[in-house]
């Protein structure tokens, strides 16, 4: 026995890893319940009386050597783990920038142009009642925006809604402030509507609004065309007579999208004309609903839907890719 515990000895002296599961094997192997230790210990009960002093020192001394070895090892594998881990002339992994989304570039764009000229930004509730989404803003109870067909109701009696517009900021910044007033109104709008290339149920408006005295057609006019001109360029724009529960007068603007290829035809529906926006004059019912003496006081507002405007920046034919998160379309706007 004494030669057997003699070699193993020699064994664990010249036993040397770096790998775990090895170390754990040969700790398994050494003092594990069916290990070499406890054998000799259960064969130890047999050994004569004389003898099992020498016998007990020799397998103490295996044992102290078995310990000491698999701590050495842990010790060195921890060591040059922490060193690996550590090595600060490895050289860096590159990082990848992200890009913003379309949308916020295009939505920051507006709001600088706009903000060139005076307009300040306003924020509301995504959720909102039916005074500022409906009533205040001269929408009659039949209106067909009312309906459950188009506006996702989350309670009725009394009526809690998703915003179908941003015109509910308009509103309750108007019972906030006096005028003078000039402000933008961007956020997300939801309406019940079935997602194609042209609609979605879920977008983006930015609205815009100003309360004065003698505030005038000629003056919403100058206003949207310094807008197109710097969003567009020398862009070609047309003005139609129309109708909004809170303009009076009222008109929609069109830029001319043109059409060189199959994807204008499908957006404009072979017009080469794009609506980006509705306009008019603030309804002097609107001015009494907020307490503003429309006597005094007039006003205009505007609208437009940003997807649609990045579908004529950057010659897009689906709305939905903005909301798939496809990164092969998203990191196409890591430069701007």
């Amino acid at each position: 026995m004494l030669e057997k515990i003699d070699e193993l000895l020699v064994e664990v002296q010249n036993f040397q890893s770096s790998a775990k599961d090895e170390i754990e094997q040969f700790r398994i192997r050494f003092t594990g319940k069916k290990g070499v230790l406890n054998d000799f210990y259960e064969f130890l009960k047999q050994v004569p009386n004389d003898q099992k002093k020498d016998a007990g020192q020799k397998i103490n001394t295996l044992k102290q050597a078995v310990n000491g070895k698999i701590e050495e090892l842990k010790t060195s594998t921890e060591s040059s783990l922490i060193v690996e881990k550590e090595d600060l002339s490895r050289p860096a992994f590159p990082l990848e920038l992200g890009s913003r989304h379309p949308i916020n570039l295009v939505k920051n764009k507006i709001i600088d142009i706009f903000k060139s000229i005076g307009f300040a930004v306003a924020d509301g509730p995504e959720i909102e009642d039916d005074w500022h989404n409906f009533t205040a803003l001269n929408l009659p109870e039949y209106h067909p925006a009312r309906d459950m067909q188009d506006t996702f109701f989350i309670e009725q009696n009394p009526d809690v809604l998703l915003r179908t517009h941003t015109s509910s900021v308009q509103i309750r910044y108007m019972e906030n402030n006096e005028p003078p007033m000039r402000i933008l109104a961007p956020g997300r709008v939801f309406r019940n509507e079935a997602v194609s290339s042209r609609s979605h149920c879920i977008f983006h408006q930015i609205e815009g609004l100003y309360i004065d005295e003698n505030v005038s057609f000629a003056d919403l006019k100058q206003t949207i065309q310094f807008f197109t001109t710097e969003l567009f360029g020398k862009s070609k724009i047309r003005m139609r007579p129309s109708y909004f529960p809170f303009t009076e007068p009222s008109a929609e603007v069109d830029v001319y999208w043109g059409l060189n290829s199959e994807t204008d035809y499908r957006i404009t529906k072979g017009t080469g004309w794009l609506e980006i926006m509705g306009c008019g004059m603030v309804d002097p019912a609107v001015l009494k609903n907020v307490n503003i003496d429309p006597d005094k006081f007039s006003g205009y507002a505007f609208g437009m839907g940003i997807e649609r405007i990045v579908m004529l920046l950057y010659q897009m034919s689906d709305i939905r890719m903005f909301f798939e998160n496809d990164i092969r379309m998203l990191e196409q706007f890591k430069t701007l």
